[in-house]
């Protein structure tokens, strides 16, 4: 027999779905998990959102198959972050198949400006981003401090990761709103072999951020010599 949803408390079921209960779940109607889906903590998450926070695979799939539209499934907590953010962070591939499938937009920017694609390439996970800009992904979307996901794959120092940005068409000179490029992240990050790989790619080592330092200007005296031995091989051809 179906639960009477009106007899279990918002808070039993949150931690129901960060527990994965997927049974107790699966024991609603369509009308009572419609209900559930529609409920919010006090941060404004739902419990799509926790229990894919939590990496509950099986919780995610039945909270995700209890509305066709895919309006719940793109819905932000108060700093405008929904599900498909958390999957890309935790680096919860299944989970966030299962999201896309239900309609989850890729390309959905939280408050910060910053979609899935930003948190896969600051956490350095190579198989979401591939999943990710499978399905469209934009590669150059800037958040609201003018970084690009390469932006952030250069400052984590993950070379494969890079690698795949680039080749996928990022924009190896795109410019923050300080004025930095990708090239200019890895090398205040002293992130030495993302640095020589972008200088590969064709990164300008000439360009002036805001302060007026280029990358030789913002790199320190121990590395400075090995960028300007790539940048001159580049010259050379």
């Amino acid at each position: 027999m179906a639960k009477e949803i009106d007899l279990l408390k918002p808070e039993d079921l949150f931690r129901s779905a960060e527990a994965g209960d997927a049974s107790l779940f699966e024991s609603l109607s369509g009308e009572q998990l419609l209900r559930a889906r529609s409920l919010r903590n006090e941060d404004g998450r739902s419990l799509l959102h926790a229990a894919t926070s939590s990496g509950k695979l099986e919780v995610v799939r039945v909270l995700a198959d209890a509305d066709p539209s895919a309006s719940g499934v793109n819905e932000g907590d108060e700093e405008g972050w929904a599900p498909i953010h958390s999957a890309a962070s935790s680096g919860y591939g299944e989970i966030l198949e299962v999201l896309i499938s239900k309609g989850a937009d890729v390309n959905l920017a939280n408050s910060g400006g910053r979609t899935a694609l930003h948190y896969a390439a600051s956490k350095g996970h190579y198989k979401i981003a591939e999943t990710l800009i499978s399905h469209g992904a934009k590669l150059n979307k800037k958040d609201k401090v003018g970084c690009t996901p390469l932006h952030r794959a250069a400052s984590t120092g993950n070379s494969e990761l890079c690698e795949l940005l680039i080749e996928e068409g990022a924009d190896v000179d795109a410019v923050d709103r300080a004025g930095q490029t990708p090239l200019m992240s890895a090398v205040i990050c002293c992130n030495k072999e993302i640095a020589l790989l972008l200088i590969r790619h064709g990164a300008d080592v000439d360009i002036e951020d805001k302060e007026g330092y280029t990358v030789l200007g913002r790199a320190s005296a121990d590395f400075r010599p090995a960028l300007i031995d790539a940048a001159k091989a580049m010259i050379e051809g």
